[in-house]
């Protein structure tokens, strides 16, 4: 009798009591993912399509192309990470914990915000170009382009990814027993063989999934190619958009969808039987650090800690210094250099001076973009909760429906974007339909967030107010509301940031009158001129500032969460 009256005991709840559950999740997904999928498979099994040569000489390039900068981009993440991961992993020192916040900052950054920070640093108007121009006119870095270069896109998806292999190299790091390796050495061997064949065969689960994981990161990369790169670096992402929007050849981008997908999936696949692995491994048990002590240590944490702080720092503070500095140099003229601050640039915001038509204040693109994430949260967050109840208990059945979830995010959001356009044409001039494209992203994140919440509810509380006399209402609002608030706000917040940084799926569904702040940004960074310019600046800054406090939001609440329960 007391645990009929424990509304969220998932431990028993019948099979068509769990089809209820999974019921408006499967029905969103099968309206606007499976459908929108169909549509694009329609499209892609058409002769004419697949044996035209100019389309398979595209689809060949691009391919090869994702191919070559995400491996490339990979590879120089690992350069990296995994001697940060050392770092974090063994060594104690002052602002460890600060510096290791600042690396995983980027990755909840939208592309937009990340694009302008790169560009006020190191774009033909950012800072360090200028500022050389003026000190230094003979350095080749005065005549450098950064911008529009592969360079660009490599740093930028470095500057985006580090942070996984910091996250799961390095927590496999520090949960290695340390007296395996001391047990190597007294036996006689070398530090290379002991990180031959005692160390590396340890990691190795660690190290192939941090490298799925970027690499499927840098396959599917859209705004950061699109924004640094420009539509001359045609990976799969930017030639679906634009044989979507510019040069359209629906057939051709539907092609391009499926061939990215087929690729996405494997991917994914291939990194859920790794990561299980590693999860296996972990034993925290082992977990130890030290304060550097030989001078070779010292030497290690020091200009590393210094070459971290600069590439994580410099572009993150640079976007709004440049937002508030006119800084304008005629190049090899020292003598007509502008420079002192300035709130122009937030001001002209305001202002319509080329009377266009699509113009909107920021004031309504924050509020268009506000709008849509609340939106997304209330649609996530409805859909989410009856599915994590069910996942709290799994069942053969919820284990089978699960993975369905995972699919929008093996599929890119360009992607996402096509198949509305074929499915729903006219009818996406409908506001709604943005949020529900950013629903479809967030929801994977809510469901996991919420599920382990509601399985950490302790039955025996419920049952023990219950035998106290406490009513169902009063044992959820005493016990089962202060688990779930918290794990409910942190859900909540993600959807939200998910929602107000979304690019790519936006880009191709979005109405011109009624722009998000990314959009907005994009508009400002297409156009030429360096007013444009500063107000990219301005309103990529508004919207670092809007997300950052998002992400330390969540952390807050999860070390909150994790100390308190």
């Amino acid at each position: 009798m007391m645990n009929k009256q424990v509304t969220l005991d998932a431990k028993n709840i019948p099979v068509n009591i769990r089809l209820f559950l999974w019921l408006p999740a499967f029905l969103f997904l099968l309206s606007f993912f499976f459908y929108p999928l169909t549509k694009i498979f329609s499209l892609t099994f058409d002769f004419s399509t697949l044996t035209n040569e100019n389309n398979l000489l595209i689809t060949r390039n691009s391919l090869l192309f994702t191919f070559y900068q995400a491996t490339l981009s990979t590879i120089l993440t690992f350069i990296l990470g995994i001697p940060s991961a050392i770092l974090f992993s063994k060594y104690d020192f002052c602002g460890k914990s600060f510096l290791r916040a600042i690396t995983a900052v980027p990755f909840m950054l939208p592309t937009v915000v990340v694009a302008a920070a790169f560009n006020s640093l190191l774009g033909s108007r950012g800072l360090i170009p200028l500022l050389s121009s003026f000190f230094f006119p003979q350095l080749p870095i005065t005549n450098y382009q950064f911008t529009g270069t592969l360079t660009a896109i490599l740093i930028a998806h470095v500057f985006y990814n580090t942070t996984i292999v910091i996250r799961i190299v390095g927590n496999a790091l520090s949960q290695l027993d340390s007296r395996l390796e001391n047990s190597a050495r007294v036996l006689g061997a070398d530090s290379f063989s002991t990180w031959r064949y005692v160390t590396f065969p340890l990691l190795r689960p660690a190290l192939l999934a941090s490298a799925l994981l970027v690499f499927m990161f840098n396959f599917t990369s859209f705004g950061v190619i699109l924004l640094l790169g420009g539509s001359n670096f045609a990976t799969l992402e930017v030639e679906i958009y634009i044989r979507a929007l510019q040069l359209p050849n629906l057939n051709l981008a539907a092609m391009l969808a499926i061939i990215q997908l087929f690729f996405t999936l494997i991917f994914s696949i291939l990194y859920t039987r790794t990561i299980n692995q590693v999860n296996t491994q972990t034993n925290p048990q082992f977990s130890q650090t030290q304060k550097p002590k030989t001078f070779k240590q010292k030497i290690f944490v020091t200009t590393l800690c210094f070459l971290l702080s600069a590439f994580f720092i410099l572009p993150l503070i640079s976007l709004p210094i440049r937002s508030l500095t006119r800084l304008e140099a005629d190049r090899g003229q020292r003598d007509e250099i502008q420079y002192g601050f300035t709130t122009d640039y937030y001001q002209e915001l305001f202002i319509n001076r080329r009377n266009s038509l699509f113009y909107v204040p920021p004031f309504q693109a924050a509020i268009n973009s506000l709008s849509y994430a609340g939106m997304t949260v209330l649609f996530s967050l409805a859909l989410g909760y009856p599915v994590a109840i069910a996942l709290a208990k799994p069942t053969q059945l919820d284990k089978f429906l699960d993975p369905l979830l995972l699919l929008p995010l093996g599929s890119s959001a360009v992607m996402l974007g096509l198949g509305f356009i074929l499915s729903f044409g006219r009818l996406i001039s409908s506001p709604l339909f943005v949020p529900i494209a950013h629903t479809l992203i967030a929801l994977p994140f809510v469901i996991r967030t919420l599920q382990p919440a509601i399985k950490s509810i302790p039955d025996k509380l419920r049952q023990a107010a219950s035998t106290l006399g406490a009513s169902p209402f009063k044992v959820w609002r005493t016990i089962d509301f202060l688990i779930l608030s918290r794990a409910t706000l942190t859900a909540a917040t993600f959807a939200f940031t998910i929602s107000l940084g979304e690019f790519g799926a936006t880009l191709l569904i979005n109405r011109p009158e009624y722009p998000t702040i990314p959009i907005a940004i994009q508009r400002f960074l297409s156009q030429p001129g360096g007013l444009n310019y500063g107000q990219a600046m301005a309103m990529a800054t508004l919207l670092m500032i809007l997300t950052t406090t998002s992400i330390l939001l969540i952390e807050k609440i999860r070390l909150n969460q994790s100390g308190e329960f």
